[in-house]
C-alpha cells in the first residue's frame, strides 16, 4: 500500500470519532428541522447547560437560546434563521437564564437534492470564559472601577445620544457638574486609602440622593456629573441639588478616622443653556465654577451672566479698598441667644457693603467676595475695630463675636491690631470673641501657639468654630485656651431623631466642653423642633433664622433701649428677603414692552420704578433676562413706583439670587422662526416671531422721565 493510502473507516468508528470529539469540547454540533426546531444537540453541551436533553430537542433554537452580545438584539438568531443564510460566531446563552456559560454557535442552511430548504447543521464552541473575560474589559472600559458608576467616556456618549434624541422630539435634559469641596485634605492627612473608601460612599450616596430617573457618572477624581432627563424645572432642580449638598455634607466614617467634606453643584439646562453636548456641559462647568467661587457648599444655575462674572467680581475685589477709605462698609449682628434664660447674650458682627452701583451687597455676597481678595486682611481688621467700636456702647453683659480668617489669624501683627481696637475703644477684651476655624491650626504650630498665648494674655474669648469638621479637633482643644466651642449647622442638617447618631454626637460635645470649662453654641438653628433637640442636649447658646435675620447696628440700640432683650424661637415676622438690584428691565403690557428699572426683588414680588399713572391690579409681564418671564400684578402703586406680585414665587438660585422656575423654551423660539439655539441674555419682549412692535401700539402708561419715553 502506498504511503499515500489511508485506512477505510467503519461507520461505528466514524460515530465513535464524533462523539469523542464532543465530549473533548473542541466540537459541539446541532441541527435544525426546516421550522428551525431542534433535531440533533451533542450530549456534551446538554451536559455542559446541566439541562435534560429532552428538554431542547423539539424546541425552536430561539426559544432555547438567545443572543448575549449585550447590545439587546435578543431576536437576532431567529432573524439568521429565517433568513436562511450561513451565520458564524454567534454568541448565545439559555434563553431561561438558568446558566452563564455562553456558547458560539455557528451554521448553514442545509439543502436537499432538489434545492428544498430541509434546515440548518451547524456546530458549537464553550466560550464562557473568553465571552466574561470580554465582557468585563468592556465594563472596565465603560465604568468607573472604583465606584462602578459611568465613567467619562461613557457619560459622554449617553449625554450625546440623549440630546440628539431629544432635540427631534423637543425635550428638555438636565446635566449637573459636581466637585467635593476639602477632599484633597482628607488624602492629605487620612491617606489615598481613606480617599477611595470616601468617594464609594459618595457614590453611595449619589445615587440615593437622586430619586428618580438618571445617570451619574464619575469623571475621574473627586469629579462627578449627573444627567437629569426631562427636567426644565429649575424650582426641582434646585431640590435635588440642595438635597445632594445635604447628604454629602454628613459626616462619614472611615477606618482612618472620622471626617466632613462639602459639596458644589453647577446645572445647565438644554436646550436652554446649550444645544449640543459640549455646549451644556461647558454651561454647567461654568456654573459649578461660579458655585465654588461663592463659597462652595452650594449649588448654582448657569445664566448668560456667568460668561462675565470673573471680570465683574474681580472688578468688585478691587472696588474693596475704596469701599474702606470711604467707609462704604458697615456692620449687621445676628443674636446669640442663651438657652436657659431666652436672653441675648452676644452679637456675631457681619460685613455688609453699601456699593455706590449695586446698592447694599448684604453679608452672605460680600462674605464670597472677600474670601478670595488680597484685602481680606485688611477687612478683617476693619470689622473688629469697628465691631468694638459700636459694642463699646452696648450694656457691659452683651460680648461682641468676630470671625477671623485663618490668613488674617496668621498674619504678622495680627495681636497687635486687636490690642490697639481694644485701646483705642476702650472695650473689656472679655466681651470681644474670636471665631477661628480648625484650619487656622494647619499652619505653623510655633506661630500658632504664640498668637494664642498672646490673645489668651490679652483677655479676649476665644471660639473654636464649626467644630467637628476637621480631622483632629481633640488636639486643637488641648492645645488652645478656648472659651466656647461653635458646632456649625452642616454638622447636624441629618436626622435629629430622638436616639440619632447626630444627637449623640451632641451630647458628647456638650460634655466635653462642660468637662474642659468651656460652653457650646449651635448655630444656623431654623425650626422650633431643632432649638427644642438641642437645649435637651444641653447646648448652651443658639444662634439662627428661627430666632432673628442679622440687624443693624440701629436697630441692636433700638432693642437695648427698650429694656432686657430677649427672643423666643419663631415669635417673628419673616418676610420675603429683598435684594436691592437696581437694574434696567422690560415689563409688558397688552402689546406694548415698557423698559423701567427693578429697584428689588424678593420670592413673591417686586419693586419697579419708572412708570407714572399704573392703576392697581395692572398684569405685567416682567421679563428679567434670559428668557425669564413672570406675570405679576401691581398691588401697590405710588407716583412712579410699583409693588408687583408674581403670579408663580421665584426660586432660589443656590447662591442668593432669585430666578422663574421656567424659561421661555428654544423650542417655541425655533417653531416663530428662530434658529434652535442657548437663550440670550438679553429681554425677550419681541418674541414669538415679533408679536410686539412698539411701533404699531399705542403705550398705555407714561414714562415718569419723558425723556425716557424717546430713548425707548
Amino acid at each position: 500500500m502506498g504511503a499515500g493510502a489511508g485506512f477505510a473507516m467503519s461507520s461505528d468508528e466514524k460515530l465513535a470519532m464524533l462523539d469523542e470529539l464532543e465530549r473533548s469540547g473542541l466540537g459541539w454540533f446541532w441541527a435544525t428541522d426546516l421550522e428551525g426546531n431542534l433535531t440533533y444537540l451533542s450530549g456534551a453541551i446538554a451536559e455542559r447547560l446541566q439541562v435534560p436533553m429532552d428538554q431542547m430537542i423539539g424546541q425552536a433554537l430561539p426559544a432555547v437560546f438567545a443572543s448575549c452580545d449585550g447590545e439587546g438584539r435578543t431576536k437576532s438568531l431567529a432573524l439568521k434563521l429565517g433568513a436562511r443564510k450561513s451565520f458564524s460566531a454567534f454568541p448565545v446563552s439559555l434563553a431561561s437564564g438558568a446558566s452563564d456559560v455562553v456558547i458560539n454557535l455557528s451554521g448553514r442552511p442545509v439543502f436537499g437534492e432538489t434545492g428544498a430548504f430541509e434546515g440548518f447543521r451547524g456546530t458549537g464552541a464553550d466560550i464562557t470564559e473568553q465571552h466574561h473575560r470580554e465582557e468585563e474589559t468592556q465594563r472596565l472600559a465603560k465604568y468607573d472601577s472604583l465606584t462602578g458608576l459611568s465613567n467619562r467616556h461613557r457619560m459622554a456618549q449617553i449625554i450625546d445620544n440623549t440630546l440628539t434624541a431629544f432635540r427631534s422630539a423637543k425635550r428638555n435634559c438636565a446635566i449637573m457638574m459636581m466637585d467635593l469641596d476639602r477632599f484633597k485634605q482628607v488624602n492629605d492627612t487620612l491617606g489615598h486609602a481613606a480617599g477611595d473608601e470616601l468617594l464609594k460612599q459618595v457614590s453611595a450616596r449619589l445615587q440615593r440622593a437622586v430619586e428618580r430617573d438618571c445617570e451619574i457618572g464619575r469623571l475621574g477624581g473627586d469629579e462627578f456629573q449627573i444627567m437629569l432627563p426631562d427636567m426644565d424645572d429649575r424650582g426641582e432642580l434646585g431640590e435635588v441639588a440642595a438635597k445632594i449638598i445635604a447628604m454629602l455634607t454628613q459626616p462619614y466614617s472611615l477606618e482612618e478616622g472620622r471626617c466632613v467634606i462639602g459639596a458644589s453643584v453647577g446645572i445647565a439646562i438644554a436646550p436652554h443653556d446649550g444645544v449640543t453636548r459640549e455646549e451644556v456641559v461647558r454651561s454647567a462647568d461654568l456654573a459649578l465654577y461660579a458655585a465654588k467661587n461663592g463659597g462652595r457648599g452650594q449649588f448654582r444655575f448657569y445664566t448668560g451672566d456667568l460668561e462675565n462674572e470673573s471680570i465683574f467680581r474681580r472688578r468688585l475685589e478691587g472696588d474693596l479698598l475704596e469701599a474702606i477709605r470711604e467707609e462704604q462698609l458697615f456692620l449687621k449682628y445676628q443674636p446669640v441667644v442663651s438657652t436657659v434664660t431666652g436672653k441675648v447674650v452676644a452679637l456675631e458682627a457681619l460685613v455688609c457693603w453699601n456699593h455706590p452701583q449695586r446698592g447694599e451687597i448684604d453679608e452672605e455676597e460680600f462674605q464670597s467676595i472677600v474670601e478670595g481678595s488680597s484685602l481680606q486682611v485688611d477687612v478683617g481688621e476693619w470689622t473688629i475695630r469697628q465691631a468694638c467700636r459700636e459694642a463699646s456702647k452696648w450694656p457691659e453683659a452683651l460680648r461682641v463675636s468676630v470671625n477671623v480668617p485663618t490668613n488674617q489669624f496668621t498674619a504678622e501683627g495680627f495681636v497687635e491690631s486687636v490690642g490697639n481696637a481694644l485701646q483705642e475703644t476702650e472695650l473689656d477684651p472679655s466681651r470681644l470673641e474670636l471665631e477661628v476655624k480648625e484650619s487656622a491650626f494647619l499652619g505653623d504650630t510655633n506661630v500658632v501657639d504664640k498668637t494664642l498665648a498672646s490673645l489668651f494674655k490679652l483677655g479676649a474669648r476665644l471660639t473654636l468654630d464649626e467644630f467637628g469638621t476637621g480631622y483632629s479637633s481633640l488636639s486643637y482643644l488641648r492645645r488652645a485656651p478656648f472659651n466656647n466651642i461653635k458646632i456649625g449647622q452642616k454638622f447636624f442638617a441629618g436626622s435629629m431623631d430622638r436616639g440619632s447618631r447626630e444627637i449623640g454626637l451632641i451630647k458628647a460635645i456638650v460634655a466635653l466642653a462642660m468637662a474642659l470649662g468651656m460652653e457650646t453654641t449651635a448655630t444656623g438653628i431654623e425650626t422650633v423642633q431643632l432649638v427644642e433637640q438641642l437645649q435637651g442636649a444641653g447646648v448652651t447658646c443658639l444662634q439662627g433664622g428661627i430666632y432673628s435675620d442679622p440687624v443693624s447696628g440701629q436697630d441692636v440700640m433700638d432693642e437695648l433701649a427698650a429694656g432686657h432683650w430677649e427672643l423666643e424661637p419663631g415669635k417673628r415676622t419673616k418676610r420675603a428677603k429683598r435684594r436691592t438690584v437696581y437694574r434696567k428691565i422690560q415689563v409688558i403690557h397688552d402689546d406694548h414692552s415698557y423698559e423701567v428699572t427693578l429697584r428689588n426683588l424678593s420670592k413673591s414680588g417686586a419693586l419697579i420704578e419708572g412708570l407714572v399713572d399704573v392703576p392697581i391690579d395692572t398684569q405685567f409681564v416682567v421679563d428679567l433676562g434670559g428668557g425669564q418671564l413672570a406675570v405679576a400684578t401691581v398691588i401697590r402703586s405710588n407716583a412712579d413706583t410699583q409693588g408687583l406680585e408674581f403670579e408663580l414665587p421665584l426660586v432660589d438660585d443656590g447662591a442668593g439670587g432669585l430666578c422663574t422656575r421656567h424659561r421661555v423654551s428654544p423650542y417655541e423660539l425655533a417653531a416663530a422662526g428662530a434658529p434652535l439655539a442657548a437663550l440670550s441674555t438679553g429681554d425677550y419682549k419681541a418674541m414669538q416671531g415679533g408679536m410686539l412692535d412698539p411701533t404699531k401700539s399705542i403705550p398705555k402708561f407714561m414714562y415718569a422721565n419723558p425723556a425716557a419715553l424717546d430713548a425707548a
